[in-house]
């Protein structure tokens, strides 16, 4: 094997190079690389930015649709949402800097994802996110549920953007790793989108914004490799974020972009001024000259290996049309941002790097970026799981209790402790989010009458017992939640967690999650248009449940018929739609009452989703609806516990027919909907419904202060809020523990 001085076989091991791809680097190059070659290359192939391992999975998925402007490829997706606007969005993972360093590492996410959508043009208007956490009563879970939720709101709160909406489970099998999945949102005129691409020799290269630091050098290649016993140590690979400079980068950028003086832009994420040289060259098939010597720089003797690798963040890359580099100076001056000419683009198709005087870098383009390795990893399904009915499951004596019991569980309870630290309303166009009832976030399009409909969707415990059905379901999770909220479905992102693709088992996970979402984007016509993937989500050998998080979007073309789950009304009947034949494997009644997570995932029969959904958004449109609430976890009884919290007023359900009391009322047969209107327009709906062949029937009736069942099993709501309520802040007021 040929090493240049001072490279050993150590060194390329360390920078998560096997032998066999530095010999393709030996072959691409035709000599061996210097430390700041190999750098460059560790970082562009590691699996953050080379999706070495899934990009072959990835092309299953449908990108296109009649309006999608922009699929995956660039730095966000981009929808038309008619009038000659678009929506910007994407999803993406701060995995492991947030179980390193949990404030930093979250509010870096947050800032990341933020650039990832105003560099395409769009103004930021709304962010989501997904955590998983460990088992509550794990020693570092109080710790870093601080600390993330802290650093999420710490950063979107100073930056000005409402955090309006996402998820948050607890699970053992995040407890050496968890996720942090943060998604943004932003609106810009639909002529008016920036690309990567698009730069052509001659251009000067302008960077802005914060100066570059040693903070987050091999953050890329850190997120593409297992945790173990010493991950504390990696603490100098997470970034610091300054939200006060992102906000002035947002403004300066949006400003630069009024001018028509941009040829290119991209952001700085992982891997840096690498990353974002690289792929603006390769998106326009053009070379790239740097001087090192011109990259601001906060700290003093930085090597070029430093300010290439490192992820300091707020910084951005643009390449300017020729003789526009005032007006690029003008403006950043003037918001107090970093600025500076420091290279130019050509025609070599080559990466040319100079540091006080010398030439310390010389590398062609395409093996950085589309040429990258691409691996079709040996996989093997996981078997098959038997599904779990209410039959096979014992009945429980007192279903009062039992729905007690889940809605003061973890991944039920509520979760205001969190979203009460997060600034909702701000820009003041949030209509529904976190704390208000409606199964999709809404925020209003300013100066419209229109809104925008978010959600954020996975459920792991079916994704662990069948990938291809857990998949399924939580891309139709997340259209059925756009639609309880009166929306049409548009397009999602996507966030895809799994843990070592190496292992046989975990690229059969991720192989099945994929096609199964492939399926359900298909038949939902709910194309992926952004999206991440992170690997390697595993400490010393255990994996995390497979989480490929789904970020929806659609359109609610009158905010004055939208849908939400508060307006429940005394008197109103209570209508389910869709069939219920009790399924309980994998269900959270199995993992909290029965102690167990066996059992196949409910089957997701996409052909009934998409009836039932249009079905629903009709009514919704129609007026006659009072609440609107989609069936997930816990099954009706659940859904009908959020309705009379949220609407405060009790609910008689009654149960009939063949599927016993337990499934009917808990079991997560998918595809249904929990609906409520008067008297009058109930019988509209289930004679509309007969008309349509939608299954429907009558399941209760509004009013009074409990949930019963058959006039029995109790549960005043007074008790139930106070369990409801009451689960995380009686978590997280016990000692928080500190990091050792």
């Amino acid at each position: 094997m040929d090493y240049a001085e001072n490279i050993t076989a150590e060194i390329v091991k360390e920078h998560g190079l096997s032998t066999d791809e530095y010999q393709v680097i030996l072959d691409r190059m035709g000599r061996a690389p210097n430390l700041v070659e190999l750098g460059i290359f560790s970082v562009m192939w590691s699996e953050h930015c080379s999706y070495k391992s899934s990009r072959l999975h990835l092309g299953k998925l449908p990108t296109k649709g009649e309006k999608v402007i922009q699929g995956p490829g660039e730095n966000a997706g981009v929808i038309d949402i008619g009038d000659g606007q678009a929506a910007i969005f994407k999803m993406e993972s701060h995995n492991h800097p947030s179980y390193i360093e949990p404030y930093q590492g979250a509010a870096t996410g947050v800032g990341g994802i933020l650039r990832d959508v105003f560099t395409m043009g769009a103004r930021p208007i709304a962010l989501m996110n997904a955590l998983r956490f460990g088992a509550p009563d794990h020693a570092k879970t109080r710790q870093l549920v601080d600390g993330v939720v802290a650093g999420i709101g710490g950063y979107g709160n100073c930056v000005g953007v409402p955090t309006v909406g996402g998820e948050t489970n607890f699970h053992a099998g995040y407890n050496g790793n968890i996720l942090v999945n943060a998604m943004a949102v932003g609106l810009a005129d639909a002529d008016k989108i920036f690309y990567a691409r698009g730069a052509q020799p001659g251009q000067p290269i302008v960077y802005v914004g914060s100066k570059t630091g040693r903070d987050g050098i091999h953050g890329a290649t850190m997120a593409s490799a297992e945790f173990d016993d010493d991950s504390a140590e990696k603490r100098p690979t997470v970034q610091v974020g300054d939200p006060f400079t992102e906000k002035k980068l947002i403004e300066a950028c949006l400003e630069l972009m009024a001018t028509d003086a941009i040829a290119a832009i991209q952001d700085m994420g992982a891997a840096g001024l690498t990353s974002s040289s690289v792929e603006m060259a390769d998106k326009g098939g053009i070379g790239i000259e740097l001087d090192m010597d011109k990259v601001p720089q906060r700290e003093t003797n930085m090597s070029t290996y430093e300010m290439m690798l490192s992820e300091s963040q707020e910084r951005m890359l643009v390449i300017m049309k020729p003789g526009r580099e005032d007006v690029a100076m003008r403006i950043f001056e003037k918001w107090e941002l970093d600025v500076a000419v420091i290279g130019q683009t050509t025609d070599s198709k080559r990466m040319v790097l100079t540091h006080k005087g010398e030439t310390v870098c010389d590398i062609p383009i395409a093996p950085l970026a589309d040429d990258a390795p691409k691996y079709d990893r040996p996989w093997h399904a996981p078997e098959v799981r038997a599904q779990i009915t209410a039959s096979d499951v014992a009945k429980p004596a007192h279903m009062g209790e039992i729905l007690l019991k889940l809605m003061g569980s973890p991944d039920m309870a509520s979760k205001a402790w969190i979203w009460s630290q997060y600034d909702r309303h701000v820009m003041a166009d949030t209509v529904a989010s976190s704390q208000d009832p409606s199964d999709a976030a809404i925020v209003r399009i300013h100066g419209t009458n229109k809104a925008l409909a978010i959600t954020t969707d996975c459920t792991p415990r079916y994704c662990q017992a069948d990938p291809f059905e857990g998949g399924k379901q939580a891309v139709a999770e997340a259209w059925r939640n756009l639609t309880a909220a009166g929306a049409d479905p548009i397009a999602i992102t996507d966030c895809l967690n799994f843990g070592n693709p190496e292992r046989r088992e975990i690229m059969g996970q991720f192989v099945g999650c994929i096609d199964g979402m492939a399926e359900a984007c298909a038949k939902l016509d709910f194309p992926v248009v952004s999206g991440n993937v992170s690997l390697y989500n595993e400490t010393n050998g255990a994996a995390i449940p497979p989480t490929p998080a789904i970020g929806g979007v659609g359109l609610i073309p009158d905010i004055d018929k939208c849908g939400q789950f508060g307006g429940l009304q005394e008197g109103d009947i209570l209508l389910l739609v869709g069939e219920t034949i009790g399924a309980m494997g994998a269900s959270i009644y199995l993992k909290e009452i029965e102690g167990r997570e066996d059992g196949g995932s409910p089957h997701v029969d996409l052909s009934a989703e998409k009836a039932n959904g249009d079905f629903v958004r009709g009514q919704i449109r129609s007026g006659r609806l009072t609440a609107c609430h989609d069936l997930s976890d816990g099954g009706l009884a659940c859904a009908a516990a959020d309705m009379a919290l949220a609407s405060d007023i009790g609910i008689k359900l009654a149960h009939e027919g063949d599927v016993p009391m337990h499934g009917f009322l808990f079991g997560e047969d998918q595809a249904r909907y929990l609906i409520a209107a008067a008297k009058e327009d109930a019988i509209a709906i289930l004679q509309d419904a007969k008309a349509d062949d939608i299954p429907i029937q009558v399941v209760g009736l509004g009013g009074g202060t409990a949930i019963t069942v058959n006039g029995a099993h109790n549960l005043e709501l007074s008790r139930l809020r106070s369990a409801w309520e009451g689960w995380l802040p009686g978590l997280m007021n016990k000692s928080v523990v500190a990091a050792e």
